[in-house]
């Protein structure tokens, strides 16, 4: 690990001043990493925004294109895994604002040496990879400032900062091509979301802490008790990974959980242009109305399923998610069969609604089936599984499965998906509950 990234540990608080400044702290980090995981998708998404000019400009065909998307797709999934895991020996203001910093640079990059297909899938590699920066100190931050209690509510307000910011790129780049005109659309597309996020990286800075001890300030009690007398301090990434990642059943069921419902997401988000325009005989604008609610209905479905996890089910996160997945049943078979454009949209409104509920719960559970020393391994764990194994059976195997048998097969696919994702639910809430009982007879 770099010297710079490195944990870091200040003087401790005086006693009076600690309740304070713990809670100033907590709120403050809270802010820090919504805003920064925001960013991070202002310097990702912009890219697909870009590609029909990139088309244009270097007579790129679909599959180069989607050759292109892949590259940073899968080197992302990889970058979750890597980066995360290295996210646990870090300080997480550090990191965050190390690879937002990187990303904005890269895109800076594709600006002025994004000349041929062979520089621009170099570039986005790379891109990938650093993005996976982003999420692991969220997760640390999450998983040692906030009480179980409250976890998943205040995840819920988190986890949609990558709805804004993704909905940022739009009329962040419009404007500045308003300003500078289509002829500079390199500019607005790469160079401009890179300078915002330079600057909220520095607003990040001032933001984001580390974890309580970091800051001179005691842990929860929650978290002593689940470290136990573990001194997490002197063992490095690959050890938390084999001993406490590798080794824990939870972290592979919320692994395969999270695996099966990017199948299910990327497999209709993914095709619903293609499917409702030439299956379902949608106009263009018909199918963006149906595409934005499948994207937008998350947000609302997202916070009240943090607070219904957290209150009615007490925190624990799988039945919600199991119910959610047997709605998605019936929201898929209605959205597949349907012939009526109201009706076709609707259940892809739903679809929206309930797919999310499942992906989200799921990454609450991923920092309360570990020790908190061990969330960003297993949170790259996750992440590397869902989008190099999930994202690529919802996208590539799902149309390979369509062309050689057409849609209904694509059906039966991704009601699979959430049979074996409904599975894994089940047992990972048998698994919390035995972990819960266990540290109960431990204290």
């Amino acid at each position: 690990m770099i010297g710079f990234l490195k944990i870091q540990h200040k003087p401790p608080v005086p006693a009076e001043k600690a309740e304070s400044v713990f809670a100033r702290y907590k709120w403050l980090s809270l802010v820090g990493v919504f805003v920064g995981y925001a960013a991070f998708y202002i310097v990702r998404n912009n890219f697909t925004l870009s590609t029909p000019e990139l088309q244009g400009q270097l007579h790129l065909t679909k599959g180069q294109i989607g050759m292109l998307s892949s590259c940073l797709l899968i080197s992302y999934g990889l970058g979750k895994g890597f980066m995360s895991a290295l996210a646990d020996k870090a300080n997480p203001k550090r990191f965050m604002v190390t690879g937002l910093v990187i990303c904005a640079i890269l895109n800076i990059g594709l600006a002025f040496f994004g000349v041929n297909i062979w520089a621009i899938a170099f570039i986005l590699i790379l891109l990938g990879l650093f993005q996976g920066m982003g999420v692991g100190p969220a997760f640390i931050i999450l998983s040692t400032w906030f009480k179980k209690k409250d976890r998943g509510f205040i995840t819920s307000i988190w986890n949609c900062s990558h709805n804004v910011g993704g909905g940022l790129v739009s009329p962040i780049a419009g404007f500045m091509l308003g300003v500078v005109g289509t002829g500079n659309w390199r500019f607005a597309y790469y160079i401009f979301p890179a300078i915002i996020a330079i600057i909220l990286a520095v607003v990040i800075w001032f933001l984001i802490k580390g974890r309580p001890e970091e800051e001179g300030l005691e842990p929860l009690e929650e978290t002593k008790e689940e470290q136990g007398d573990v001194d997490y301090k002197d063992l490095s990434s690959w050890q938390i990974l084999t001993k406490y990642v590798f080794t824990n059943v939870g972290a592979w069921l919320v692994s395969f959980m999270d695996t099966f419902v990017y199948m299910i997401r990327f497999g209709i988000l993914t095709w619903i242009p293609i499917f409702l325009t030439q299956a379902k005989g949608f106009s263009h604008s018909q199918m963006m109305v149906a595409f934005t609610f499948f994207e937008w209905a998350a947000i609302p479905s997202t916070l009240l399923a943090g607070i219904i996890s957290d209150k009615l089910f007490k925190g624990h996160r799988m039945p919600p998610a199991i119910i959610a997945l047997v709605i998605i049943v019936f929201c898929i078979i209605g959205y597949w069969t349907s012939s009526s454009v109201v009706a076709v949209t609707v259940f892809a409104a739903l679809a929206g609604c309930m797919v999310y509920i499942p992906q989200f719960l799921d990454s609450v559970q991923t920092m309360e089936v570990v020790p908190p020393f061990a969330v960003g391994s297993t949170v790259g764990l996750r992440g590397f599984m869902s989008y190099v194994l999930g994202s690529t059976f919802g996208t590539s195997l799902l149309g390979v499965a369509v062309d050689h048998y057409g849609w209904n097969a694509g059906l039966i696919m991704l009601l699979v998906a959430v049979v074996l994702c409904t599975v894994c639910a089940v047992f990972l809430h048998i698994f919390t509950l035995k972990k819960e009982k266990a540290i109960k007879q431990s204290v």
